[in-house]
Parts: C-alpha cells; structure tokens; sequence
C-alpha cells in the first residue's frame, strides 16, 4: 500500500508537536529546579531573544573553589571536555582524554581568552568569575554558554548550564530540533556528571 506525502508530513507533525510540548522541555531543563530556569544567568545578554534556551543542572558535593578548576581548565590541548571521550575525538574536539587532575598552567583564564576546541568554533570568553560563572561565546550574538556555580550549604554546590542559541530559522531549528537535541542534551549531561565526579573526588581527597 502506497503511502502518500500528506499522511507522511501528518504523522511527523503530529509526532513533532508532541516532542516540542512534552517531550523537549524536559531535556532542556534536565536536573534544574523551576527558579533555576526562570533564574538570570551572567552572559544572558550576550544572544537577545533566543530560539533555543536550555537549562541544566547538577549537585555536586564539593565547594565552588574544587569545582572551578575543571571549568578553567577546558578545552582541547588542555584539560578536554569531560564527556564522552571517544565522541569528542571522533568529532575533533579534542584528541586526547578528558583530564582527571586540575592543570595549574591553565588556571588563569581570563575574559579575552580563547578556549580551543580542534573542531568547530573555539570559545571566546566574555565572563570569567572565578568560582561564581564562566560564559564563552561560540558564535557572536548567536551562541552563549554559561556555567554558573550557586552555593546550597557549606559543602554542597549547584553547577548550572545555560545554552542561549539564535542561529540560523526557528521555524528550521524547531523542525529538526529531535535530531539535534538529545546528542546535545546526552553529551552535555555527561559533562555535567564528569565535572562532578572529578570536583567531588577533589573534595574527598582534600577531607582526608
């Protein structure tokens, strides 16, 4: 039985629709309370109203100062990306495995600097807040990332992330938005969790 476009462009609308209102949200918001998504983040103003806004977030047991190291230190030819190796060396990001020790010659990032990446944009730094919030700028006025570090108690710090993308057509960027969204959303969770198990072993050493 042949199958008409009509029907084929049906279904996948309707399948869109139901991604783009139930599905999606929840990607874009993994780990991150209501006030954390509603919250403004530093770097907010570098991409003016966005198409694409995601926030997530981690508890990591560990103070600001065991978790900013890793965030300064990112980067290909430095400390790498903490997600999964293998895809970042297959994409070009980076050619080596994400580092599990702090690095001391790239601990003074500044706003200015570039953090390299070997494929891809390399990522401008506009926010350097040691211990409080680092924003890189992939693409000017169109891409912004920012990590921020908000303090829960005395040993227990949340890392939020927040994507802000005005890039190419919405209606384009939503169209294909299932395709672009969970290798995003899968490896920017494994970052996430790779900065928390190395600031927590940080955290741990230095109780001992």
């Amino acid at each position: 039985m042949r199958v008409s476009v009509a029907r084929i462009a049906g279904v996948y609308c309707a399948g869109l629709a139901l991604y783009l209102l139930v599905i999606r949200p929840r990607l874009l918001s993994w780990g991150a309370s209501d006030d954390e998504v509603r919250r403004a983040c530093p770097g907010d103003r570098a991409v003016r109203d966005p198409y694409t806004v995601s926030t997530r977030a981690v508890s990591i047991r560990a103070r600001p100062e065991q978790i900013w190291p890793w965030l300064a230190q990112m980067g290909a030819g430095r400390g790498g990306l903490y997600s999964y190796d293998w895809l970042d060396r297959l994409f070009g990001y980076t050619s080596a495995a994400s580092s599990d020790k702090i690095l001391p010659q790239f601990q003074g990032l500044a706003v200015g600097d570039v953090i390299p990446l070997g494929s891809g944009p390399s990522w401008p730094v506009i926010v350097a807040d040691r211990n409080q919030a680092l924003v890189v700028e992939p693409v000017t006025g169109a891409v912004s990332w920012a990590w921020t570090l908000s303090v829960l108690d005395a040993s227990t710090t949340r890392l939020i992330s927040r994507v802000r993308v005005r890039l190419g057509h919405k209606p384009l960027l939503l169209a294909c938005a299932p395709a672009v969204d969970l290798p995003w959303f899968l490896m920017e969770r494994k970052m996430l969790r790779g900065i928390k198990r190395r600031a927590e072993g940080l955290a741990q050493a230095a109780d001992c």
